[in-house]
Order: C-alpha cells, then structure tokens, then sequence
C-alpha cells in the first residue's frame, strides 16, 4: 500500500529512508517542540525543517542578501544574542 504524501514525487519512499543521528540532548529538546504542535514526532519536524531549509536554497529571490545577513546578525549582537 503506497504511503501518502503531499509530496508527489515521495510517495512510497518508505524503504528509501536513512538515519540520521543528532544528539540525544538536541533530540529532547525537539521532542519538547513537538508537543502541542501538529508534528506527531521528531522526524515529522526535522524533516519539514530540512525541506523549508533545501527550498529556500534553491529560490535565490528568497535567499538574505550579504547586507541582510549583516543587519540581522548586527540585530542578534545588539539583543545579546551575539
């Protein structure tokens, strides 16, 4: 039975999954995220993280000029984030 998915070209694609590994620490931290959201679990979250991230990588009329970097990490400093 082909496994559903908004992304078409995904379907079924359950035996070509691989494994990642993060630290446990990292990892609790998510699974901490992940309650009260619509994520069921970890791998639902990071793996819609990792196709916001590919995406927007490859739409270079959405990616941060130099100087929007500049003025975001200027931002971060300024809030003692930095």
């Amino acid at each position: 039975m082909p496994v559903e998915s908004p992304y078409p070209s995904e379907v079924n694609m359950v035996s070509e999954r691989v494994t990642l590994k993060i630290p446990r620490p990292l990892y609790e931290r998510l699974q901490e995220v992940t309650q009260g959201t619509g994520f069921r679990s970890v791998n639902a979250l990071v793996v819609h993280v990792l196709r916001d991230l590919v995406a927007e990588s490859r739409d270079p009329s959405t990616a941060l000029s130099p100087r929007e970097v500049d003025l975001i990490r200027e931002r971060l400093r300024n809030l003692g984030y930095l």
